[in-house]
């Protein structure tokens, strides 16, 4: 099987401040964890192309796309919400993250990869329709998902959010699209958007957890609201949104998984993704704060994308 690592180095250029969680050095984490556990030698790697404006309008408002562009500064930095900043290099990191997804889409529908990983930020899943917030500037997995939809002609698409915040920003953009199935856990209380979570059965399936929750809650989660509703869905193809800012060295988090929490789900989604999409699977990173458990993490995570068994 092909695995498929894309990114871009103006990824690495978007920074906000030394004080600021979401930093260049994710990235690295993630890219030293592969050579250390040996996946990068089976790992081909990308880069990333930009997403046009026409792309992103898709799923965010013309306006608030067009004031993005704007406001993107020269020189210093331009705050669009109290967590989210953008230096002169930002939109191009924007850009090329939610790129990252759209061309991971393209790899997996016409055959030249099995899975893919987006190496990217910054993040997306908090990027609402017409509203950016917790470091999010564009939702990079609903580009990707909107690709799928209007490019390759799919008709259902599995997104699933393992991020210890609640994906607001996706399911604000695809709460009304039968075509989308978005399962997300997150940590109580609720932290983004206006309103707290609501579900709706075989479409919307939000899963708070209590703090001090660990791995074996996670999964008794899991297995009660997601797996049986994904296969009935029965997607032709699998996104995710991977946070893994839910382990236990996460000083963002007040959840306990570890990485074999992490292995223990991507088994359980490649299955489903196997039975019904062709194995067709892009994970995309989102949060994930403790560098160490990052890297580790991510390599759990793909390694059981690849089918090996995490120990």
């Amino acid at each position: 099987m092909t695995v498929a690592l894309i990114s871009h180095r103006d990824c690495r250029l978007h920074e906000t401040g030394a004080d600021q969680p979401e930093r260049p050095e994710r990235l690295s984490a993630v890219e030293d964890a592969l050579v250390v556990s040996g996946l990068d030698l089976v790992v081909r790697h990308y880069e990333a192309p930009a997403a046009s404006r026409e792309q992103l309008c898709w799923v965010h408002d013309a306006a608030y796309v067009n004031d993005i562009f704007a406001r993107a500064p020269r020189e210093g930095l331009v705050w669009l919400a109290a967590d989210t900043a953008m230096n002169p290099h930002t939109l191009q990191a924007a850009l090329h993250a939610a790129g990252a997804v759209l061309l991971g889409v393209d790899l997996v529908m016409e055959g030249k990869a099995g899975v893919v990983f987006c190496n990217v930020r910054p993040p997306g899943h908090h990027a609402e329709r017409a509203r950016t917030s917790g470091f999010c500037i564009f939702n990079n997995v609903a580009v990707g998902a909107a690709h799928a939809l209007r490019v390759h002609g799919l008709e259902r698409v599995a997104i699933v959010d393992f991020d210890v915040h609640h994906g607001n920003g996706t399911e604000d953009i695809f709460r009304d699209d039968p075509r989308i199935l978005f399962c997300s856990t997150y940590q109580e209380p609720y932290l983004h958007g206006d309103d707290a979570p609501r579900s709706i059965p075989g479409h919307i399936i939000n899963v708070p957890l209590g703090p001090g929750s660990d791995g074996r809650v996670f999964r008794e989660a899991v297995e009660a609201h997601w797996l049986e509703a994904l296969a009935r869905f029965s997607p032709q193809l699998l996104l995710i949104s991977a946070g893994f800012d839910a382990h236990l060295m996460d000083q963002i988090s007040h959840l306990r998984l570890r990485e074999r929490d992490y292995a223990w789900l991507t088994e359980h989604l490649k299955q489903i993704a196997d039975a019904h999409a062709g194995g067709r699977i892009v994970s995309v990173l989102e949060g994930g704060y403790s560098l160490p458990a990052l890297g580790r993490s991510v390599a759990a995570h793909m390694d059981a994308l690849l089918g090996n068994h995490f120990v």
